[in-house]
């Protein structure tokens, strides 16, 4: 009986520690299964972040950008420079001095603004910066990246603007020569000869930006709205081209370039504000243009008598920006048809009245196609299904509501990513964290790799050897 009663007592703390090593088993078994992927998630989500890409302003005197807007608010004289939309700015303006001057709002310049928030953001103090996916940094060694604050685009519209003759010459041609100065600036730099130019940023959302200088930037990180402008260039000088619809040129390529939105010239349309949309298809702009603009006047032509579709021409001017707000918010969808280049600044103004885009070009390049999916808010139409009569409007009319609805609510969830401005005087201050400027700043840090290579490669080259460009690139 006691040998018993011991042989009890002695299996109770036997069982309890087996049972107490199940329990830790158990919870320690849990505690991995369920709490690793949170953990591992948590560390992706705080490592990007905390990503950034290590930006050097390259030393440029200020007479290459903000010096060149000072320059233009003094202008008064030339209608095209001098628009209504700039003519209350200018006239405050000129009263006073600012470190950071406002970008013109007239249109023709506006659309082409990224240079100047760009540079606005590298500019704000590091406090503020907490929310920019670039790290400034004041020594070339510590760069991924060297940005030229040169506003390209604005030197170029100047000059056309007070003597477009001489655009295309070299004499009397002041763009040219700040073109040229900025250039022999930069190759003077032990960082362009470190890398030839290879890890410099340039901002050319104009086409026609440092026309004359494209060859020499050609091995750079070009930021561009689009390859139109320079396949024109090219074409001429190809002879050996097998086909129109393939781009031969060698100066710009998806691989080393980056391709970013124009600024949008229509304000932001909430999906909350949304209303009843009456018209089908609506399109305002010019009616003619040149080469691949041409699809444009043939598209015009069909369309101008189908009913429900609006077809006006002019350009958002401060009667036409009205007409455009108006009709881009009352319509379903909006068409872009190719003018002078691929795209435009259309585009970016229907996203932002959630009006569906009707995109009618065979080749086109669209900004951060690996972060944005156009498929989701845009209907994209081949340029010979386009041209067959009647075929586009009852294309369009067989899209359900539902679908419609569905397109508009991706298109608002998309609407902040191309957004330049950050709401602040002089472009200065925080960018919005989720906007273009931070968008095409992870764009040019998926092209370090890219970029370190060919400096590597054209390092070991044996000196006097030449290697042709190949950045043949659809």
């Amino acid at each position: 009986m006691a040998q018993k009663t011991n042989s009890s007592l002695c299996s109770v703390p036997i069982l309890f520690l087996l049972a107490l090593l199940f329990t830790i088993f158990l919870s320690l078994f849990l505690l991995f299964t369920r709490s690793t992927p949170a953990s591992s998630e948590s560390h992706i989500s705080l490592s990007s972040s905390h990503a950034s890409i290590k930006v050097y302003v390259a030393d440029l005197p200020r007479s290459f950008n903000y010096d060149l807007l000072d320059e233009y608010w003094s202008i008064q004289s030339d209608s095209r420079l001098g628009s209504d939309a700039d003519r209350e700015i200018r006239a405050a303006q000129m009263r006073k001095s600012l470190e950071f001057p406002p970008y013109p709002e007239n249109p023709l310049i506006k659309q082409y603004s990224a240079e100047y928030w760009i540079l606005g953001d590298l500019m704000t103090p590091q406090p503020h910066r907490a929310g920019s996916f670039a790290e400034r940094v004041f020594m070339a060694e510590e760069a991924d990246v060297v940005f030229v604050p040169f506003f390209a685009t604005l030197s170029a519209e100047m000059q056309l603007g007070v003597a477009k003759g001489v655009f295309r010459k070299k004499v009397g041609n002041e763009d040219y020569e700040r073109q040229r100065n900025v250039l022999d600036f930069l190759k003077n730099t032990d960082a362009w000869k470190k890398s030839g130019g290879r890890d410099h940023v340039f901002v050319l959302t104009d086409p026609v930006a440092m026309w004359h200088v494209k060859a020499e930037i050609a091995p750079a990180v070009l930021l561009v709205v689009d390859f139109g402008g320079w396949f024109r260039i090219d074409s001429k000088s190809s002879s050996n081209a097998s086909s129109s619809d393939m781009i031969q040129h060698t100066q710009v390529s998806l691989l080393k370039d980056v391709i970013v939105p124009y600024t949008h010239l229509l304000p932001r349309l909430h999906l909350s504000e949304n209303q009843k949309r009456r018209t089908l298809l609506y399109f305002k702009g010019a009616k003619h243009r040149h080469r691949g603009g041409l699809v444009r006047e043939k598209l015009w032509d069909l369309l101008i008598n189908e009913p429900d579709v609006i077809m006006e021409e002019g350009f958002p001017n401060a009667t036409g920006k009205e007409q455009s707000i108006k009709g881009m918010r009352s319509s379903e969808f909006c068409l872009h048809p190719a003018g002078d280049t691929p795209t435009s600044c259309r585009l970016f103004d229907a996203i932002q009245s959630l009006c569906i885009p009707v995109v009618v070009s065979d080749d086109i390049e669209l900004p951060f196609e690996d972060m944005v999916d156009y498929s989701e808010f845009s209907v994209f139409v081949a340029v010979s299904d386009a041209l067959k009569p009647n075929w586009l409007v009852n294309h369009l009319r067989t899209i359900p509501e539902e679908q419609r609805s569905e397109f508009r609510r991706n298109m608002a969830r998309v609407q902040p990513v191309f957004e330049y401005s950050n709401g602040h005087s002089g472009g200065i201050g925080p960018v919005p964290p989720d906007g273009a400027v931070n968008h095409i700043w992870r764009k040019v840090h998926q092209k370090l790799p890219m970029i370190k290579e060919a400096i590597a490669r054209e390092r070991r080259k044996p000196q006097g050897v030449t290697v042709p460009r190949r950045c043949h690139c659809t």
